[in-house]
């Protein structure tokens, strides 16, 4: 078991248009990315998810079988308005895999320093407990809203809708077609599909 702090490796992704912030809990390690972007692992639903919604493609953010294309992702988050980042800066890593639940969050994100670098974002979602549970440590006024829906807080001086969504990873037990319904309603509700 190791006991190294782990630092994140990528920072928070940030178009002046975001209007919406999600939130995972922390990168896998890097020897499991195919790209250097956010939901970097080939096995995350993230990207099929968002090619299914946007594009009607699963596989539109692929590069190769083995590896997403980075600057199709990045390309879409700008033109979307959608900002990436984590809920943990550093992290322990008990087990050298990327379950959520061998991470120990030592150093939670500040989200009001984010906030103030994205002023026209208006929600924030959550991909899974782990990162639920430490947005509620640093945002202890929020309520979390059960999978599928959201609460409202406020935030920076605003009202942000805080959804939380299915897990992106294979190991949450959920078809891609049915994720992948429940986050278009998400999207519907922010008129951003």
């Amino acid at each position: 078991m190791s006991e190294s702090i782990e630092k994140h490796p990528l920072g928070f992704f940030l178009p002046p248009c975001t209007k919406l912030l999600m939130l995972g809990s922390f990168p896998p390690p890097r020897q499991r990315w195919s790209m250097d972007f956010y939901y970097p692992n080939i096995i995350n639903d993230m990207w099929k998810i968002f090619g299914l919604l946007f594009y009607m493609d699963k596989d539109y953010f692929l590069q190769s079988p083995k590896a997403y294309s980075k600057e199709k992702a990045v390309a879409f988050c700008m033109e979307k308005g959608i900002g990436l980042g984590d809920t943990a800066v550093e992290v322990i890593r008990q087990k050298a895999n990327a379950s959520d639940k061998f991470l120990e969050v030592v150093t939670p994100f500040d989200p009001l320093a984010v906030l103030q670098q994205i002023p026209v974002c208006e929600a924030i979602v959550v991909t899974g407990q782990k990162a639920m549970d430490t947005l509620l440590s640093v945002v202890p006024q929020a309520e979390e809203p059960v999978i599928g829906s959201f609460t409202e807080c406020i935030l920076a001086g605003r009202t942000i809708k805080l959804f939380r969504m299915p897990s992106s990873s294979r190991a949450y037990p959920l078809a891609l077609d049915k994720k992948a319904s429940v986050y278009r309603t998400m999207f519907e509700t922010l008129k951003m599909i």
